[in-house]
């Protein structure tokens, strides 16, 4: 069982309050009747529950993203209960649009007129959190030794381009740049900033922020191909782009890539190809 706990206002990851008129909204009967027995509600069972901090869903979608975690104390005062609270600092912040795509899994009520994203409220759910969010990859991940994973939400606006560093890509380069610029986005190389003493510190932060990564296989770099890698495994949406089909490996080869001739007419047919398919991809990241 977990809580979904709304406001209207952004939680800060400290204290916060509920209406108490509002606790046990949206929550089934038999549950209602365990956490408000005889009409007294049972904060020590409700906060023995994991929670899910959510905003209402604003008509922009800037709502900041729900966290997960623990109340530490809850007390009435008034006709309102006061909690503190704790985030997991292992479970990424989850956009109110992925938990519209999950509400059928997780209980919640989307499709009434007053749905759960639109009214600050207190439900509880019977459904095994941790479950469903490690089933669909929002769970706790594991931390890499190498290099640390930012707790950033992709820009569904920025494309990360891994290729080598070699003037001999400069013109491939500028028709990625090209492509990513007529469909509205912008590409990055991880050589375009500096924000870490460490290289791949500053490869991994832009794979995060990323929310499409081109990868350049040709000539087989095999930095590349492990950036290829940490892409794949965010997990985050990944165009492959090679001058030969010889330098796609056999483990990826199921895997639909773009094929280009580094000469001019080559080189325009690539910034088509890989625009055409980033704004297929932009279309699938907008509507999540």
């Amino acid at each position: 069982m977990y809580s979904l706990i709304v406001t209207s206002r952004e939680w800060d990851g400290n204290r916060g309050t509920c209406d108490g008129s509002r606790v046990l909204e949206y929550t089934s009967q038999y549950l209602s009747e365990r956490f408000k027995p005889n009409g007294i509600l049972d904060l020590q069972a409700l906060k023995e529950l994991p929670a899910i901090f959510a905003s209402e869903t604003s008509w922009d979608g800037t709502q900041p993203p729900a966290r997960v975690g623990t109340i530490i104390r809850a007390a009435q005062a008034g006709g309102q209960v006061q909690i503190e609270y704790v985030f997991d600092p292992d479970i990424a912040p989850i956009p109110n649009a992925v938990l519209t795509a999950l509400a059928s899994e997780l209980d919640i009520d989307v499709k009434s007129s007053i749905h759960e994203f639109t009214r600050n409220h207190w439900s509880v759910k019977d459904v095994d959190l941790f479950r469903v969010l490690l089933k669909r990859g929002n769970g706790a991940r594991q931390r890499p030794k190498v290099f640390a994973l930012p707790e950033v939400l992709p820009d569904p606006k920025l494309v990360a381009a891994m290729m080598p560093f070699d003037a001999a890509f400069a013109p491939v380069h500028q028709a990625l740049v090209d492509a990513a610029s007529s469909s509205g986005m912008a590409l990055t190389r991880a050589d375009d900033i500096w924000l870490s003493d460490h290289i791949i510190q500053d490869v991994v932060t832009l794979l995060c922020k990323a929310s499409v990564v081109i990868c350049d296989l040709t000539n087989r770099n095999a930095n590349v191909f492990y950036e290829m890698g940490i892409a794949h495994a965010l997990p985050r949406e990944v165009m492959m782009i090679t001058q030969s089909a010889h330098d796609v490996p056999f483990d990826v080869a199921h895997i639909r890539h773009i094929r280009y001739l580094n000469n001019s007419e080559g080189l325009r047919k690539l910034t088509v190809d890989v625009r055409a398919r980033l704004e297929t991809l932009q279309s699938s990241l907008l509507s999540k």
